[in-house]
């Protein structure tokens, strides 16, 4: 304490004329407008660019939160569109005109979910490999998410692949950049709609290429090449890949060979979305046994 005081009786005078000084400011900017003016424009400035730091600072650490939200609700998204319905089902129960008068959650009510088709699954990617003849990526949902074998997996950008293993917390995927003369992709061009089939062919991560497509049909670079909606494993109309180059093997081809630039960036894949196709089930058996049938 004694020490305390003899601090303040040391500097008493300069305590004193900062006192003053506080003072006289105050009058300055109570009395004069443009002070006034100029003193609450600085400080709002300064305020403002201390708040904006704070915010940036709070918005990195909140990133992580942030992003699986952002996820999450692509995922409702998806589950929400008429695209993840059986579109003949529900044109048959109501019409078209009479759809678009209903909110999103009455019309689920009246579609009923046995005619959805489409079931969107977000998870993170854990683990990935683009260097190998066979890659896969391990996401950290597994079956006690809702995870089966053979659902097919898209980023937000394109087609990812396929899941293979599933464990109670975790799944491994088979992405596209997987070099196996099983695996490939139905697809087509998105202006013509022509077919063909999309596969790797071990060259690099960030191209594969479609073949099978018909020599009639009409191609440019640059268009987009995307699910056909054939295959029991993706929705139609996801983006695979981009037309870089085209060419035919020789005059005797009948079909294209093209060069994709891959939609989705393989080496910074971080979230996917695991697609279940609820009626692939029903649609293979029906399949299976009309080939029993035939053959």
């Amino acid at each position: 304490m004694r020490n305390l005081i003899i601090f303040f009786r040391r500097y008493f005078n300069f305590f004193l004329f900062l006192l003053l000084e506080v003072i006289c400011i105050a009058f300055v900017f109570r009395n004069n407008n443009y002070q006034r003016t100029v003193y609450i424009n600085s400080s709002n400035n300064m305020s403002g660019r201390l708040y904006t730091w704070y915010n940036d600072v709070q918005y990195y650490f909140h990133l992580k939160s942030t992003n699986d939200s952002l996820v999450r609700e692509n995922a409702r998204l998806h589950n929400e569109l008429l695209s993840a319905f059986n579109t003949f089902d529900t044109t048959r129960i109501l019409k078209a005109d009479t759809l678009r008068k209903f909110s999103n959650d009455t019309m689920h009510r009246v579609i009923g979910t046995e005619v959805r088709r489409y079931h969107w699954l977000e998870a993170k990617v854990i683990n990935n490999s683009v260097t190998r003849q066979i890659n896969y990526i391990t996401i950290n949902r597994g079956s006690k998410y809702g995870i089966k074998p053979n659902m097919g997996v898209v980023g937000p950008s394109g087609v990812v692949g396929v899941v293979r293993n599933v464990s109670e917390n975790y799944a491994t995927v088979i992405s596209l950049l997987s070099k196996t003369a099983a695996f490939g992709f139905s697809a087509r061009l998105y202006s013509t709609r022509e077919m063909g089939t999309v596969v790797w062919d071990g060259s690099d991560g960030g191209h594969a290429i479609m073949k099978d497509v018909p020599k009639s049909a009409k191609i440019k670079a640059g268009d987009t090449v995307v699910t056909s909606g054939y295959s029991a494993l993706f929705p139609e109309n996801i983006p695979i890949g981009y037309i870089e180059s085209f060419s035919l093997a020789d005059k005797s081809s009948t079909a294209y060979t093209i060069r994709l630039k891959l939609a989705t960036n393989f080496f910074n894949v971080q979230y996917v979305y695991a697609i279940d196709n609820l009626l692939k089930d029903e649609q293979a058996h029906l399949e299976d046994s009309t080939y029993k049938q035939i053959k």
